[in-house]
């Protein structure tokens, strides 16, 4: 069996020698960080970003206050982002690789800013989405979090996250979460549950810094808006307001605009709740030596305002992967303005070290770079002919389609086959043609290839890194939780598994030896004569034929041997394979 255990140890004499080479600001007690993250909210959906339509009072006022990272870039997708943002580290070095698929697991060694600072003393809690290992030993509470509320997979209403996916238009209100490891049943609209609960614990946490990730899920898709925001915005038109504005705006359909007003309605809800969050820090007197850093994981899903970039949220081009950052610390930064270095969510780890007197892990290449010394008005090194990688398809990178590395003033764009000649990239200067339409790749192709040359070798280090080559199998039979529950965000097998019932798919799984009961839950009621299989390595158990009518069925007292293997249940019917959404797995004392 594998270890998980990780205990990380910092002697204290290179603690004390961090600690005074650190900037003098820092003699002070550690600041509490507030951590913001919304999903799917793009860098237009802001009224300080132009966007005429949008209510965004409270966030608008924080960027004012704060220093805006005004290139401040993510990957094109939620998991990915959130691997980076939570390690320092490019998602293909963690073990993350899809946002469902199976690829949406973290590998339990990786450090994450919750360990790290819980380390320094911190009390760490997540309210939200997480998104990176619903079962043990990846889920928050594995990963450093004091306290976790969080729902399962990539989305509420998601296949993924079982416990509100059969709510289907309601999946965002009274929904069940997981508090620490366990459902709970909440009241409520889920953006104002994350945010009261994350109240609670800024309240609970006197004796101790904090570190809150306060991680939205919405504006992400199922589109689902308490009507009193969407009043605000029922009948507005989110395609005017931009006559006599020369930059470049996608055609909205009637679904895009309609679309548009749930997402506004959304936002502004977030708007809100961010807004009772900071008063709540005013009342508690925190205010002054907290962080409060509020940011978005990749562009919109949707068709709208996005400034005019190219793309949204998949895409390698600025619209998918630039997004609002602002960061607050009235204790130390004083002065707001904006910064226009090209700067990442690999670099919120480094920086969060930096100013928190945390130590980062040196066991591990961090991709990442600290951007304190930028926010304090001085030079910072290393940051100008550092390359920026992208790329988004689905399982593994594809050579070399939607992928791009960014380098300085210009970014080469893959899309394209694996074998294609250098005329068939695109190279554009990023710096002159913020909007990326004009392509420059044939009057510089040498510059091309060099750059080429450099993703080509990022690409082949990162995929060759061994969480990559050697996913966190799900472990069955831990006493750290037990029953599992493997539900189908982390289900692998045949690509694209989603709420398809008829097809082939697996879970990978690390087996305690033992005997367990195991429940299937099926989409649908399975009626008809058939039996139940499970096949785990050489070992596959059998019921005897039965007559069915129910979206249930069990095996109990199996016994399992000691194994890595791929999990794969499935009832046969006729001919027919049907695989459940999830599978219930308790150990037996």
């Amino acid at each position: 069996m594998i270890d998980y255990s990780k205990t990380i140890v910092f002697p204290f004499a290179i603690a004390t020698l961090v600690f005074l080479q650190l900037p003098n600001v820092l003699a002070q007690s550690p600041p509490n960080v507030i951590l913001i993250i919304t999903d799917d909210q793009g860098y237009g959906d802001l009224g300080y970003h132009g966007n005429p339509h949008i209510h965004t009072p409270v966030l608008d006022q924080l960027a004012r206050e704060s220093i805006r990272l005004d290139q401040f870039y993510v990957s094109p997708v939620c998991a990915p982002t959130r691997s980076s943002l939570m390690t320092g580290r490019y998602s293909l070095r963690t073990g993350v690789r899809d946002t469902y698929n199976g690829g949406a697991i973290m590998a339990p060694e990786e450090v994450t800013i919750a360990e790290m600072l819980k380390d320094a003393g911190y009390r760490t809690g997540i309210f939200g989405k997480w998104h990176l290992g619903d079962n043990y030993p990846s889920r928050p509470q594995d990963q450093g979090f004091d306290e976790s509320l969080i729902h399962l997979a990539g989305g509420m209403g998601q296949p993924g996250d079982f416990t509100t996916y059969f709510q289907m238009d309601s999946s965002y209100f009274d929904p069940v979460l997981w508090r620490n490891g366990e459902q709970q049943a909440y009241k409520g609209y889920c953006s104002d549950i994350f945010t009261d609960e994350a109240m609670e614990f800024m309240a609970n946490s006197s004796d101790h810094p904090f570190f809150l990730y306060l991680s939205f899920n919405a504006p992400h898709t199922p589109l689902q808006v308490p009507e009193e925001y969407y009043e605000k915005y029922k009948d507005i038109d989110p395609s005017s307001g931009f006559e006599g504005d020369k930059r470049p705006f996608a055609e909205m359909s009637e679904k895009d605009k309609e679309d548009a007003r749930k997402v506004y309605g959304m936002v502004t809800n977030i708007d809100d709740n961010v807004g009772r969050l900071l008063k709540h820090l005013e009342e508690l007197e925190l205010t002054e030596n907290t962080v409060v850093i509020f940011m978005t994981d990749n562009g919109p899903q949707q068709v709208r305002y996005n400034a005019g970039m190219r793309g949204r949220k998949s895409h390698v081009f600025r619209g998918g992967v630039r997004v609002p950052f602002f960061i607050k610390w009235p204790a130390n930064l004083k002065e707001n303005g904006e910064v226009e270095t090209a700067l990442a969510h690999i670099d919120v780890l480094p920086t969060l070290a930096d100013i928190c007197q945390a130590q980062l892990p040196d066991d591990r290449k961090i991709d990442g770079k600290s951007f304190f010394p930028l926010l304090k008005g001085k030079q910072a090194l290393g940051f100008e002919d550092r390359p920026l990688f992208f790329y988004w398809t689905r399982r593994f990178p594809e050579l070399y389609n939607n992928i791009a590395l960014q380098k300085g003033a210009y970014k080469l764009v893959g899309r394209t086959s694996y074998n294609a000649d250098m005329e068939d990239f695109e190279l554009y200067n990023v710096r002159e043609d913020e909007f990326e339409l004009s392509n420059i790749v044939q009057g510089h192709l040498s510059l091309a290839k060099e750059m080429k040359e450099e993703l080509d070798g990022m690409l082949k280090e990162l995929i060759a890194s061994p969480h990559l080559q050697n996913p966190q199998r799900i472990v069955i039979g831990n006493k750290e939780e037990n029953p599992v529950f493997l539900n189908r965000n982390d289900a692998g097998g045949q690509r694209g598994i989603w709420t398809q019932e008829e097809l082939h798919g697996l879970w990978k799984v690390d087996i305690i030896e033992g005997h367990y009961d195991l429940k299937f839950k099926f989409i649908s009621p399975v009626k008809g004569k058939g039996k139940m299989l499970l096949e785990t390595n050489t070992t596959i158990l059998q019921t005897s034929e039965m007559e069915m009518d129910s979206d249930i069925l069990e095996m109990k007292e199996v016994y399992l041997p000691d194994m890595e293997t791929d999990l794969i249940p499935h009832f046969e019917i006729a001919g027919r394979y049907i695989f459940p959404l999830w599978v219930e797995i308790r150990k037996l004392p």
